[in-house]
């Protein structure tokens, strides 16, 4: 469980994982709703979709038609296994071995006094932004291996973004699966792109102020995703 304030001085328990699970849960609602996907009658079946712990807490989310038939008949082989450990160790090895360690340096520089620094230190504290990459992709590493080790083949959530061209390169590479919720369940059904040229910044609008609200419900994350 964690603690997330709503108002000064009065906090919500809320279970961990809480936006994954309601964006996986919604997803699924739509996608019945559209014919895109069977209705689960079992509720087991839909229990271990909305609520599998390896991706839960930290992504990637994962669309029911990525593991309907998994769900319904899976299987687990050695292959499986292998490459579903080797992928969670690469994972488990870019939390601990790089994101946490890079992070120990920009905690130290960025609450210190910027003249007790040289140019070295402020170069390392830049890989702040290396320290974001290795966390998320690690733990979506180590979820994608766990779930293969469980039979289910979890789609890329992160494909190299700092080697993009433009910034619409960028967001195609990073969190995929969170981007793509984004495009498919909002941009789309609010027009796309396919609107005139003040609707359109609307729907742009629209999309990166709740992308930046489903990162933290404050001011400070709304207005970084405006």
């Amino acid at each position: 469980m964690g603690l997330a304030p709503v108002t000064p001085g009065f906090d919500v328990l809320l279970p961990v994982g809480i936006s994954f699970y309601i964006f996986q849960a919604l997803s699924y609602v739509v996608d019945v709703y559209r014919g895109d996907v069977r209705m689960e009658t079992n509720f087991i079946k839909y229990a271990a979709f909305v609520s599998f712990f390896p991706q839960l807490i930290a992504g990637p989310i994962v669309r029911y038609e990525t593991v309907e038939q998994e769900i319904r008949a899976r299987s687990v082989t050695m292959d499986d296994l292998a490459q579903g450990f080797r992928r969670f160790v690469v994972g488990l090895a870019k939390k601990l071995l790089l994101a946490n360690q890079v992070a120990q340096v920009a905690t130290i520089v960025y609450s210190g006094d910027p003249a007790n620094y040289g140019s070295l230190m402020y170069s390392l504290a830049a890989a702040y932004t290396l320290q974001i990459y290795f966390d998320f992709s690690g733990y979506s590493d180590m979820a994608i291996g766990l779930g293969r080790m469980f039979g289910f083949h979890f789609l890329e959530n992160f494909n190299y973004p700092y080697i993009s061209l433009s910034v619409t390169e960028f967001w195609r590479r990073w969190h995929i699966s969170l981007s793509t919720w984004f495009r498919d369940y909002v941009y789309i059904p609010l027009g796309g792109n396919r609107v005139s040229r003040g609707k359109w910044v609307r729907n742009i609008l629209v999309v990166w102020g709740l992308t930046g609200l489903w990162h933290g419900a404050d001011w400070n994350f709304l207005l970084w995703g405006l």
